[in-house]
């Protein structure tokens, strides 16, 4: 295997580094602070980045990394600093490690808001001072007070079950997510509004994205009831920092616990000059165990992309488990080889493409299947680089609609992956099934019943009428011009007039052979293609 290049732009703990240089045959550079254009300039030279939140990988970045660059690993949940979209058009895999700082981020909230609530931060800060404020800072009681989770997310989750054990009321909001999932946990679902309404203290533990940034904002907090706390430890930029300066002003807000800011560092904030305002600079993963874990995290998905294919939390295509791959490898070959051989013989300007799974898949998740017949299908037809991050995504770019559809009735074999595309000459389609366990086969193109072993080699399909010397004349074409036939099989069309022959040749059928083969008065037409490996 030639070396794997790793490029590890931001601190992670060592550990994590430390795993990638032990792994055979990876090459690791750490190189940190580098300024865009330095990144722009070696990016060219790895197969995969390692991020925290300080390096923007940038549309421009990505572009310049691919084709190599194959995945990007977050040590860490954001990735406000990836351009998602663009990585999946270069067929870049983004993973995060969601599950290495939960604990510590959930932790962090909590004691945000235990801090908030008694006035621990202040009264530090007063009493090494010389000031004894004791009535000036009291403090309240969580204890039967009403939490609003925005987010149900791992975090969102962790809090809500911690801010059970201190007996507080709990009240969830997520549109993501079933209100029976979240009260077969115990808690109760409702609405944005209820939960501003009812709250006395909300969290929120949402991504930043554009439907979520500026979510709490002046409309908000004047649904909200006098008194309000709020705890911020996802991301800057969801709490809008202007309003939330006028409803703490105000009254409306009691007090905000601020971890995070639309700009960090936030520099000379209005709301960093309020006594009523707890906050630290982006702490909530910054422990010792989670900087592990998310150091190692990221490593490990590096490793397993990169030398298994096994994909894990990514963002941008569907987590493929290494037993699930062992599963599916080979129905992922057949389909990609069936996609390959379909689009050398289907029409111009494809609009469709259906792929029809009957028989035996064992329950499991088909989509790698799916995504493999459509990089199969447009990697000889478009310039850029085709991949399973990218395949469906660029199909849609090029106005190609994909329906997939399950039967449990087996036709003909225990199980068949049929695909059929439309484009401006009709409709096409193969079909194909796995033979044993291991051994695909391409069992039907159109019309044509067969078995095809698709590996690397040079094939045609040619359409005769069915009449002595029919198959005489191509073979003595072929022969002329050197082409040996080394597997041929006939098939005969409906009418019982035509034959449609397929053959696998030792060599490629030139353009020359092809003209001749045409010229045959009982040949109708000629389709040559090829696989590659």
């Amino acid at each position: 295997m030639s070396t794997m290049k790793i490029l590890v732009s931001d601190n992670i703990d060592e550990s994590g580094v430390m795993r990638l240089k032990n792994e055979p045959g990876f090459e690791v550079d750490v190189k940190t602070g580098l300024s865009p254009q330095e990144l722009k300039t070696i990016i060219p030279g790895y197969d995969a980045l390692i991020i925290r939140s300080a390096t923007k990988v940038t549309e421009e970045i990505l572009a310049a990394g691919a084709p190599r660059l194959k995945a990007i690993a977050r040590a860490g949940i954001g990735l406000d600093n990836v351009d998602i979209p663009a990585a999946t058009k270069y067929g870049i895999a983004v993973m995060n490690t969601p599950e290495g700082n939960t604990v510590t981020t959930a932790e962090h909230t909590l004691a945000m808001m235990m801090s908030l609530t008694r006035n621990i931060p202040r009264g530090t800060e007063t009493l090494k001072a010389g000031k004894w404020e004791k009535k000036k800072l009291q403090g309240r009681e969580v204890c039967n007070k009403t939490l609003g989770v925005i987010g149900f997310g791992k975090i969102g989750s962790i809090v809500a079950d911690r801010a059970r054990q201190l007996k507080m009321k709990v009240i969830v909001f997520d549109p993501n997510i079933s209100k029976a999932a979240i009260e077969n946990e115990g808690f109760e679902y409702v609405s944005m509004d209820e939960l501003l309404s009812r709250s006395d203290y909300i969290t929120v533990h949402v991504p930043k994205m554009q439907q979520t940034t500026g979510l709490i904002n002046k409309a908000a907090f004047e649904k909200m009831k006098d008194g309000v706390m709020i705890i911020n430890c996802a991301r800057g930029g969801i709490v809008n920092e202007a309003d939330l300066y006028d409803a703490l002003v105000s009254g409306k807000v009691a007090g905000a616990a601020l971890d995070v800011f639309e700009t960090e560092p936030p520099g000379d904030s209005p709301l960093l000059k309020l006594d009523n305002v707890v906050a630290t600079p982006h702490l909530g993963a910054s422990t010792k165990e989670a900087q592990v874990n998310v150091a190692e995290a990221a490593a490990h998905q590096i490793i397993e992309y990169l030398k298994n294919n096994t994909v894990i939390n990514a963002v941008n295509l569907p987590a493929v488990s290494g037993e699930l791959l062992e599963k599916l490898g080979p129905f992922i070959t057949l389909a990609d080889r069936m996609g390959r051989v379909l689009a050398q013989f289907s029409g111009p300007n494809l609009t469709e493409i259906k792929i029809e799974y009957n028989g035996d898949f064992q329950g499991v998740d088909l989509m790698p299947v799916t995504t493999a017949a459509v990089k199969g299908l447009l990697t000889p037809l478009v310039q850029h680089n085709v991949n399973s991050v990218n395949a469906t995504s660029l199909a849609g770019e090029m106005g190609i609609t994909i329906t997939t559809r399950s039967d449990t009735t087996p036709i003909d074999y225990l199980n068949l992956i049929t695909i059929s595309v439309t484009s401006d000459s009709g409709t096409d389609s193969v079909a194909g099934t796995i033979f044993g366990k291991k051994e695909p086969r391409i069992v039907q193109i159109n019309d044509l019943r067969l078995e095809m072993i698709p590996k690397k080699g040079f094939f045609a399909i040619i359409h005769n009428l069915d009449k002595p010397g029919a198959i005489g004349s191509i073979g003595t074409t072929l022969g002329s011009f050197g082409v040996n036939i080394e597997r041929m099989q006939v098939g005969q069309k409906g009418d019982n007039e035509r034959n449609i022959i397929f053959l696998r040749t030792g060599s490629r059928i030139s353009k020359e052979t092809l003209e001749e083969l045409e010229k045959l008065p009982l040949v109708k037409d000629v389709m040559v293609f090829e696989l590659d490996e």
